[in-house]
């Protein structure tokens, strides 16, 4: 049994981008239980998820228009109401606008990349219906 088919030890032909350990995506059926999917939801947390937050695409756009939603708002609220009051307003501004704003901008790159995937299926049509286009013009011209 060769060395490649152990997973996660790296070939000495791999390259350095593939040496380099990469995040394990997991999916997993759910148990259920709404608790116990949550319990290990949680286990599979951990600080490091915190520093590739920026990786997660719009995340960090999202939330830093959640933040500065959020501040505003409670800093508004908060000249005539209390602190609790105006803490709560901030808070679930950041949220709907945090929400919000990651939602619409996975819309956007779900759309781009529908079109993108048309482009793609439609360029081989394109490129047949340009030859016979070529092809009839060639045999219309006298020789």
């Amino acid at each position: 049994m060769s060395s490649s088919a152990i997973p996660g030890i790296p070939n000495d032909d791999t390259s350095a981008e593939e040496k380099a350990p990469r995040r394990p995506i997991y999916q997993t059926e759910t148990t259920g239980n709404k608790w116990s999917d949550l319990r290990e939801a949680a286990k599979r947390l951990s600080t490091d998820d915190l520093h590739r937050i920026g990786e997660i695409p719009c995340a960090r756009n999202a939330l830093l228009t959640g933040i500065a939603s959020g501040v505003g708002v409670g800093v508004l609220r908060g000249l005539r109401a209390t602190p609790f009051v105006a803490s709560n307003w901030a808070m679930a501004t950041f949220m709907a606008v945090s929400l919000g704003s990651w939602t619409v901008c996975q819309w956007n790159i779900e759309a781009e990349r529908r079109k993108i995937q048309r482009v793609v299926e439609e360029l081989p049509k394109l490129k047949l219906k340009k030859k016979s286009e070529d092809d009839s013009q060639s045999g219309d011209s006298p020789k």
